[in-house]
């Protein structure tokens, strides 16, 4: 039986006052009917290009240059555009990786899906509504006759995704195309995408070409998988294959870039370098500049080597690579250095909290409340008589903290749950509603001028989005400097050699300082946002979901940076990510937000070893993990209920399958369940 789908020799490229710059050179794979193809590799390797192609939405000034794209031995890059848009969305759908970005903030859910029926049946309007409830309700959505009625806006992040998804599932197309639909969304909310996914696939037929940078995914969705490097593909191979057994140094590095491959709270092996550019791509193997193995003969272009059935590799020395024991090929090991003091934990602050006189930071019952204001239409229709009032959101909700010097507390949970709003509240960006903020035992609403100064230059913070956060009209050096600048903390004598030694510190060429923020890659604008944070000397660095949108290998270079900044610096953590993987390698304490409040809190360990509360054992049983193979996930049922309008009791008793009459009524008090470990369930009063 032919496959769904060939792709060969697939070359696209985009034209460019310098030249043809080579996006996509030589790609070729195939996918069968009904199966599930993974194709991963770092930002810029051709992936979202490869898969732009095959729906023939390759934006100007890019084209397919060469090569077959054959969809039911159809070639897609000769036809037509006009048998091109019959065929998209109906028989060749996409899931792009921001649903935002891709519905109408505009249009209604409804008007959306409706219109995409229309265009590819001959059905009334009411048939056309009856098929996008159908399709939402086969997506998991509750209610799909109102949701049909909301904006995307009006939507959680997972469920304009799952819309996303039901838009694409209109026709039952023979193939869909998944670009990064899982990145940056909580664990949660990606294991609901993923059982979305495999249930599709199992009940349609349907085949996945799923592209994205995370190898956890893949190893439990996927049958094969493709690794793309520099716009070719290196190897391929089933999963057990490829993950078990990788022959590519590049397929290597990126597994042992993995915080799970890795020992806790030590330097992740990373993957030297950056992807090539595409206007100067290495002579042969274009791999070679960052590879340990590298020889002479990497000059030369390496042929495709075919190791066994279903398993190639494009590599002049494939499998024999040696690894940490000195053996070749293989699996890949875990990375378990010696204990090495520039880069292991600090524990000592965490294990005995009494030898430190004091936090550095603490809360005690703080709460936070946002009003959400009127608009103008509803201030009109007040006055005419309307019963229309300002809520408040409780964001955070009696929320009791302590920060030690010197550790690092990992603060996990679903968006929506608080965990940034508490944040910012550390890094003094928010004052609280209620409670008690203290530096250093000192009440922070207490600080006059100057101490307060002092608090908020020693409570610095690092956002998710580094471009969001820098100011695209100034220069990198500038936005390093300000800070010292305006608080005088640097002489103008040696100002420029402080700013270079910061520069240096985070991993950044002092020559780039004249430089624009647009001028650098995801990593390199995270390593300029902490180096903006670093400049002024803090004491704590509140870290926002820093890596969650970046590639395996640039997370594992920026991750390795904060060990190394913590143990030559003694800085103190509060790192807020949905990546429990992440939290798992860093923490040496985790709090479990849900909803405003703290549900668990202990030592990173324990915690993750022996979850108390039943929201974080949901959250660990959700983890993508390598070493499983078409993983089931058991989801959390629903989502997380809205601030406005939050459960009473138990905020968790909504979702929780243990829930009892007791915790709908009673919101149960966190309270110690061992030495150092807290939990607010209602269950361990029968424990």
């Amino acid at each position: 039986m032919s496959a769904l789908l060939e792709v060969d020799n697939l070359r696209t490229h985009f034209a460019t006052a310098a030249g043809a710059l080579k996006a996509v050179d030589g790609v070729s794979f195939s996918i069968d009917r009904g199966e599930v193809m993974g194709l991963v590799g770092e930002s810029g390797s051709g992936k979202s290009v490869t898969g732009y192609s095959i729906m023939g939405l390759v934006p100007q000034p890019g084209y397919v240059a060469a090569g077959k794209i054959l969809f039911n031995g159809e070639d897609l890059a000769s036809v037509p555009a006009e048998r091109m848009r019959s065929l998209r969305g109906a028989r060749i759908a996409m899931i792009f990786q921001d649903p935002m970005m891709t519905l109408n903030p505009l249009l209604s859910i409804g008007t959306q899906m409706v219109e995409t029926v229309l265009a590819h049946r001959q059905v009334s309007l009411a048939q056309a509504r009856k098929r996008a409830c159908e399709t939402l309700e086969m997506v998991g959505i509750a209610s799909p006759h109102e949701r049909l009625a909301a904006f995307p806006h009006q939507l959680s992040g997972g469920m304009r995704q799952r819309v996303v998804i039901a838009i694409a599932m209109l026709h039952e197309p023979d193939l869909v195309i998944a670009d990064e639909p899982t990145t940056a969304l909580d664990v949660t909310i990606q294991a609901q995408i993923l059982a979305q996914v495999r249930r599709l696939r199992q009940e349609h037929g349907t085949a996945v070409l799923w592209i994205t940078h995370d190898l956890s995914v893949v190893a439990g969705l996927a049958d094969r998988i493709c690794v793309m490097y520099a716009g070719t593909i290196v190897e391929q191979g089933t999963v057990d294959a490829l993950l078990d057994q990788p022959a590519h140094p590049y397929t290597r590095g990126l597994i042992a870039s993995l915080p799970s491959r890795n020992r806790p709270g030590h330097r992740i092996q990373q993957i030297p370098g950056m992807m090539p550019s595409p206007f100067a791509l290495p002579e042969g193997c274009r791999f070679q500049p960052r590879c340990l193995s590298a020889d002479a003969s990497c000059q030369a272009p390496p042929q495709l080597v075919v190791i066994k059935p279903r398993h190639s590799v494009r590599c002049v020395h494939p499998v024999g690579i040696a690894n940490d024991a000195g053996a070749t090929g293989g699996e890949v090991p875990r990375h378990e250095p010696a204990l090495d003091a520039s880069v292991a934990r600090l524990p000592r602050a965490v294990a005995d909290p009494t030898e430190v006189a004091k936090p550095l930071i603490a809360m005690d019952k703080v709460v936070k409340r946002f009003v959400t204001r009127l608009d103008w239409a509803e201030r009109l229709f007040r006055r005419l008589g309307a019963s229309l009032t300002e809520q408040n959101v409780s964001a955070v909700d009696q929320v009791d903290l302590q920060v030690w010097p010197g550790e690092v507390l990992g603060l996990v949970g679903e968006s929506g749950c608080g965990k940034s709003t508490l944040g910012r509240m550390l890094a003094g960006i928010h004052a609280p509603s209620g409670g008690l903020v203290s530096y250093k035992g000192a009440d922070v609403a207490q600080l006059d001028a100057d101490a307060r100064r002092e608090y908020q230059l020693r409570c610095q913070m690092v956002f998710q989005d580094p471009f969001g956060s820098l100011n695209p009209r100034l220069r990198v050096g500038e936005l390093i400097g300000e800070g010292p600048r305006v608080h005088g903390l640097w002489l103008s004598e040696s100002f420029t050699e402080r700013l270079e030694a910061t520069m240096r510190r985070v991993g950044l060429d002092p020559g780039m300082r004249t430089r624009f923020p647009h001028q650098f890659s995801g990593g390199q604008r995270q390593r300029i946002g902490i180096a903006r944070a670093l400049a002024v000397e803090p004491d704590l660095l509140v870290c926002d979901e820093p890596v969650s949108a970046l590639d395996v290998s640039i997370q594992a270079q920026v991750l390795n940076l904060f060990m190394e900044l913590r143990a030559d610096l003694g800085l103190t953590y509060v790192f807020i990510s949905h990546d429990l993987g992440v939290i798992r390698h860093l923490a040496d304490r985790v709090m479990v937000m849900y909803l405003g409040r703290i549900v668990e809190s202990g030592p990173c360990k324990e915690l993750f070893e022996r979850p108390n509360h039943p929201y974080t054992q949901a959250l660990l049983e959700q983890i993508p993990r390598l070493d499983l193979r078409r993983q089931e996930y058991a989801m959390i049922a629903g989502e997380i209920p809205s601030a406005l309008d939050p459960p009473s009791g138990c905020h968790f008793h909504t979702r929780c399958p243990k829930a009892s009459v007791r915790c709908r009524s009673e919101a149960p008090a966190l309270r110690e369940i061992a030495p150092g470990r807290s939990a607010a369930c209602h269950l361990n009063d029968g424990r």
